[in-house]
């Protein structure tokens, strides 16, 4: 896949999204009709305005679509796939975080413990 040099910047224009991505704004617009994960901030004005992970969404969808050779229906099925599998890791990576914390107040309750019997 295409890596992009995204800029340090917080939002960008459509525009400067087709510059870096290489991807024409009537192709990015019609996108956002075919990707609900795609759905860039919208200004007071209607004016889109992205977000890094809009830049990172629609370089994978470019490299599903114009690399991989997915159509719109397969491409739509991998972005889900792959949006389960990362939800699966947060849940996962919540729990852990969780049963981590609870480790560490057990460990200090020990320790105090200990502490008093010295």
């Amino acid at each position: 896949m295409n890596t992009i040099n995204i800029p340090d910047k917080k939002y960008f224009t459509i525009g400067e999204v087709s510059r870096l991505t290489g991807i024409k704004p009537f192709v990015l617009r019609y996108w956002e009709s075919e990707f609900k994960l795609l759905r860039p901030v919208r200004r007071e004005s209607g004016q889109r305005r992205y977000l890094h992970k809009d830049i990172e969404l629609i370089a994978t969808i470019k490299s599903l679509l114009y690399e991989r050779r997915f159509s719109i229906a397969g491409a739509k099925i991998k972005l889900k796939e792959h949006n389960k599998k990362i939800d699966k890791q947060s849940e996962l990576f919540e729990k852990d975080s969780a049963a981590i914390s609870l480790i560490k107040e057990i460990k200090k309750e020990i320790t105090g413990i200990l502490k008093t019997l010295e």
